[in-house]
C-alpha cells in the first residue's frame, strides 16, 4: 500500500504533465523530435558550442570567426520555428522543475510550508541567498 507522501507525489506529477500538456510544452517537444533538420541544427549547434567552451577553458583565444560562426548558428537556430519553440518548451520546463525543487528543498530546510517571502530570495539548493 502507498504512503500518503507517495500518493501525493504521484498527485504532483500527474498535476505536473497536466500542465505540461496544457501548455503544449509536451507537443512542442514532440514536434521537435520528429524534425531531423531542427535536431540536427540544434546537436550541431551544442557540439559547437561546447567546442567553444572546452577550447576557452583550455586556455586558448576565440578567433572572432569562430564567435562569429557560433552566432551565426545560434541566430539561424532561434529563426527556426520548430527549434524556438522547442528551446521555450524546455526553459517552461526548467523552470518549473526548478520551482518545485525550490519548495521541496525549503520545505526540508525550515520544516514548515514556505511562505512567499520565504521563497523569493533563496536559490532553492543551499539557502545561499537567505538575508
Amino acid at each position: 500500500m502507498a504512503t500518503l507522501v507517495e500518493t501525493k507525489t504521484l498527485e504532483l506529477c500527474n498535476t505536473i504533465l497536466e500542465h505540461l500538456e496544457a501548455n503544449g510544452v509536451r507537443k512542442r517537444i514532440d514536434i521537435f523530435l520528429a524534425d531531423a533538420d531542427a535536431r540536427g541544427q540544434y546537436e550541431k549547434l551544442m557540439n559547437q558550442g561546447q567546442a567553444l567552451q572546452e577550447k576557452q577553458q583550455n586556455g586558448h583565444t576565440l578567433a572572432p570567426a569562430e564567435i562569429y560562426e557560433f552566432e551565426q548558428g545560434r541566430d539561424a537556430l532561434l529563426k527556426n520555428p520548430v527549434a524556438s519553440a522547442f528551446l521555450e518548451a524546455q526553459e517552461e520546463m526548467n523552470n518549473l522543475q526548478h520551482n518545485v525543487q525550490k519548495h521541496i528543498n525549503k520545505t526540508f530546510e525550515l520544516g514548515r510550508i514556505p511562505t512567499t517571502a520565504d521563497l523569493e530570495n533563496a536559490c532553492g539548493t543551499c539557502g545561499c541567498h537567505e538575508h
